[in-house]
């Protein structure tokens, strides 16, 4: 019996569905830390955490562990590193908080809309105040998008009821998908122009941190509204509270530097402030648990690694060859220029060829810095069908003597409706 670790509040399914299996014995204490645990329980195979963290003592006081799971999508929890330096996976479960974070940033536009909050309070202490708490519908305005992965797609699907015009931002959609979730794909200064609101669904990164300053947010209608369910680093704080202080914006904000008690540094500039209640909800919870009891069986009994995130690259592969797929895809992006992508088509020849899976990964990241480099080609192949991009590696004829390159080409549409391709070769 393998033994695996819960010490966190994750919902029983978890715990019921390895046991099922016959194959765990499973040690649940949502009181204990992981070191806590750690400490009692040496011999632990996995363990499933969600906010909690996982560092390099923890690792190290578990030397049988094989498994770390993030019941989540973020993993910056845990030191990811050092279990990959000590042969350990660590995963997590991208998309089964999707539905509940779509969901808050409705809920947040309604109570902000129609002064829920306020009117509460003021109500129970006996005022009657109706004049003070006109409201304003969100029918027939447009909302504006950043970033349309799991949660952004699902924004616009929960929105179609509400008679809005929907506008969106990413550098990887594909037009055919926009059209299919009725979004108007669009650059980041048309959006913040055009926008009654705007919401954010981008990881923070290299690429996004800081995405909105002073820039766009001059550009920003007054009277706007902003929504931060992301992550804090995405927004600067300094040109909203600018920005703010020149026009009636209205912010509402879950996410903050870290998640602890203490006084928030947005508290001045944010209408409406949540403790990162975006995943808060029992559906979420049962959804990450079985998602993160199921990937640890079928990891074992049949071999899917689709959601290890710090994966190495296997024997044989030169880690330089990564690098070249990263870059050309880059380089094959900007060539595009602001089309909308509709394909990808790969050659890969001579010794690089069997790897052409795994080559996946850092060409799809080089296309959209935020998909994961530590994912499979599984999860890059998922993320492309999801975006609504073909994908198609071609068989390759070794005698045209290319060596061990790599051949990315990109069809994309431009506004006027015309394909464009750009194609890159590498060694």
């Amino acid at each position: 019996m393998k033994k695996v670790l819960i010490p966190t509040k994750l919902n029983k399914v978890a715990r019921e569905l390895l046991e099922a299996s016959g194959s765990y014995e499973v040690i649940q204490d949502h009181s204990a830390t992981p070191t806590d645990l750690a400490a009692k329980h040496s011999d632990a195979y996995a363990i499933i955490v969600r906010s909690d963290k996982v560092s390099a003592d923890v690792i190290d006081a578990l030397p049988d562990l094989k498994v770390i799971l993030r019941a989540g999508s973020g993993y910056d929890n845990i030191d990811t590193k050092h279990a990959r330096a000590k042969g350990i996976d660590v995963m997590n479960t991208p998309g089964a908080n999707a539905n509940a974070v779509a969901e808050e940033v409705v809920a947040l536009m309604l109570a902000d809309a129609r002064h829920i909050a306020h009117a509460d309070a003021s109500t129970r202490a006996g005022k009657w105040e109706k004049k003070k708490f006109m409201g304003r519908e969100i029918a027939h305005k447009t909302v504006g998008i950043i970033g349309l992965g799991n949660v952004g797609q699902l924004v616009a699907r929960r929105l179609a009821g509400f008679d809005v015009r929907l506008l969106g931002y990413d550098l990887v959609i594909s037009t055919d998908k926009a059209e299919e979730l009725e979004i108007e794909l669009t650059d980041l200064a048309t959006l913040f122009r055009e926008s009654d609101y705007i919401t954010l669904h981008v990881p923070e990164n290299e690429e996004t941190q800081g995405l909105i300053g002073s820039e766009m947010l001059g550009l920003v209608r007054d009277g706007a509204t902003i929504i931060n369910c992301a992550r804090a680093g995405v927004l600067n704080e300094d040109a909203l509270r600018e920005a703010k202080s020149k026009k009636n914006i209205r912010f509402l904000n879950d996410v903050y530097p870290k998640d602890a008690e203490g006084p928030k540094s947005v508290a001045d500039i944010a209408d409406i402030m949540l403790p990162h209640l975006g995943a808060s909800t029992t559906e979420a919870n049962v959804n990450a648990a079985k998602r993160a009891a199921q990937q640890i069986i079928d990891f074992d009994q049949k071999g899917i690694t689709s959601f290890i995130v710090n994966r190495d690259i296997p024997e044989g592969l030169d880690r330089e060859y990564c690098e070249l797929g990263n870059i050309l895809a880059r380089l094959c992006r900007c060539l595009s220029g602001d089309s909308k992508l509709q394909a990808l088509e790969t050659s890969i020849y001579g010794s690089l060829a069997p790897f052409a899976d795994w080559l996946l990964v850092p060409i799809v990241s080089g296309l959209w810095p935020d998909f994961d480099r530590g994912l499979d080609f599984r999860a890059a192949r998922d993320f492309m069908r999801e975006m609504g991009i073909n994908y198609t590696n071609r068989e390759t004829d070794p005698t045209k003597g290319f060596g061990s390159s790599l051949t990315i080409d990109l069809v994309s549409t431009v506004s006027s409706g015309e394909l464009r391709k750009a194609c890159v070769r590498g060694t």
